[in-house]
């Protein structure tokens, strides 16, 4: 089961997701998702990451995603989280943050559970990469990312929710720029 979701073909198209461990909602803070954006648009430009589709929910990120030629898109993921795991406990100790204490005790109790090599974990293993091979695949993937936020009641409609490629699509100034599909 754990080969079913990895990255076999490195042109292709993937929708995955990545998520804090114990789904801490870490992304209530704007400081953090836009640490995210940063570092997304930081992977478009000297990684050859195209992302086509996101959205950053309070726990985790849900994106469609592809590389560039001559790119490789497992390498640009893996240290897509590794930055922003450092950053992001980075900016936990430096912001007024009431959870911080919590937050970072969570994050060491599973660096020294997994014994994954350090002080912190803040993703969890994986991110659960689905290649999109059909066009009705594609659909489903971007009402889902696109809707996340309408079915969490964040907003009414998906375009209203800043930090989703929705605005995109709908034409909207948006936090991002996306390739869009």
């Amino acid at each position: 089961m754990a080969n079913r979701y990895k990255i076999r073909d490195n042109e292709g198209l993937y929708f995955v997701t990545f998520t804090i461990v114990g789904w801490v909602d870490l992304f209530v803070r704007r400081d953090y998702r836009d640490c995210l954006i940063d570092s997304l648009n930081y992977c478009v430009k000297e990684k050859g990451l195209n992302v086509h589709a996101y959205v950053i929910m309070t726990s985790h990120l849900h994106m469609i995603v592809s590389t560039a030629q001559g790119h490789d898109l497992v390498s640009t993921i893996r240290d897509f989280k590794k930055f922003t795991s450092k950053s992001l406990i980075r900016l936990i100790k430096e912001i007024p943050e009431s959870r911080r204490e919590w937050m970072l005790n969570k994050f060491s109790y599973e660096a020294n559970r997994t014994q994954r090599g350090s002080d912190y974990i803040l993703w969890k293993e994986g991110y659960h990469a689905k290649q999109i091979e059909t066009n009705g695949f594609l659909d489903e993937k971007l009402d889902y990312i696109h809707n996340n936020p309408v079915e969490a009641g964040f907003v009414s409609e998906p375009e209203e929710y800043l930090y989703s490629s929705a605005r995109n699509y709908a034409g909207k100034e948006a936090v991002m720029n996306v390739n869009l599909l």
